[in-house]
Formats: structure tokens, C-alpha cells, sequence
């Protein structure tokens, strides 16, 4: 059975959309994401690295459309495995476990990995929305479309755009 590997930030919960509303609640900036192609998160949230920091960020993250349905299908044909570089950020590893068992309580704790770096994860797919983690991954590479890597153009990706996307590929 092919094992497969999927981020949880930007693939399975928006944080755009996240960031989205941490800023307009601080600032009272309302920030369109469309507007933000090809620019690093840190250049289009001024107090992105704040509100990642803060208590609750992760833990209520909205849902990326179509990634329940998908990642249930996924799970049920496949050796499915989330993984999230969370130790960057502490409060996050309770708070994306958590998460992870409200939405998605078919995934059990065994196919969860939070971890600092992905260099050391193994399987015959990845999807992802940075290329930092694709780049040392030895399988099949999918990039799932974000604001900040939509102009990244990388022969070694194929560059899916939606959850139905990848559900018709695997």
C-alpha cells in the first residue's frame, strides 16, 4: 500500500483565511488574499508571526474546502500520514492535535507526526504547500497552490490546485 503524506497548514487548514482575520481583528486592515501572489507570508501578514505565536491560532483554523471528504478517501485506500513542522511554534502541537481530532477523527493518533523538519519523512507521495519540504522528499511531489508558491514553476512538482483535484489523481 503506497504510503502517503500531507501537510496540515495551507493544505488541510487555511491559514491564509486565519491570517486573514487575526490582522483585520488587530488592525482593522482587511487583507485580500488574492492580492498577495508570490509573496512570502512574513512580507503579507505585518503581524503574521505575532498571531502564530498566539494561544488559539491553530486550534481554530477553518477547514481547507474539500480536504475531509478527500483525505477520508485517501485513508481508506492509501497508508495516509499528516505532517506537521510544528515545533517551531509550541503552542501548536496541542492545539493541531486537537484540531486534527475534531475534524478529521477518522485519522488516528498513530498516522499523526508533528515534527521540526520534514527531512527525515519517507513515503511514495507528499503534498505540500512549501517547496522547503518537497525539495528533500525522494517520492511523488504534489505542491498544493497557495499565494506564496503560486509562481513557483518546478519540474520535480506537480502542482495541484484543489482537494477534487487530488481526489482525481489518486
Amino acid at each position: 500500500m503506497k504510503r502517503v503524506i500531507v501537510d496540515m497548514d495551507g493544505v488541510m487548514a487555511d491559514v491564509y483565511h486565519q491570517l486573514v482575520q487575526f490582522e483585520k481583528r488587530d488592525s482593522g486592515k482587511e487583507i485580500e488574499i488574492r492580492g498577495l501572489t508570490g509573496m512570502p507570508e512574513i512580507e503579507a501578514f505585518p503581524n503574521g508571526k505575532k498571531h502564530i505565536h498566539e494561544v488559539g491560532f491553530f486550534r481554530t483554523i477553518p477547514v481547507i474546502e474539500g480536504s475531509k471528504a478527500a483525505l477520508e478517501y485517501i485513508n481508506s485506500k492509501y497508508d495516509l500520514y499528516v505532517v506537521s513542522a510544528g515545533m517551531e511554534f509550541p503552542n501548536s502541537l496541542r492545539e493541531k492535535f486537537d484540531w486534527l481530532a475534531e475534524h478529521f477523527p477518522f485519522i488516528s493518533w498513530e498516522q499523526i507526526v508533528l515534527c521540526g523538519s520534514k527531512k527525515v519523512i519517507h513515503g511514495d507521495i507528499m503534498i505540500d504547500d512549501y517547496p522547503k519540504n518537497l525539495d528533500h522528499f525522494a517520492g511523488e511531489k504534489f505542491i498544493f497552490t497557495q499565494p506564496h508558491n503560486e509562481l513557483i514553476e518546478n519540474a520535480a512538482y506537480k502542482r495541484v490546485h484543489s482537494w477534487k483535484e487530488i481526489m482525481s489523481i489518486l
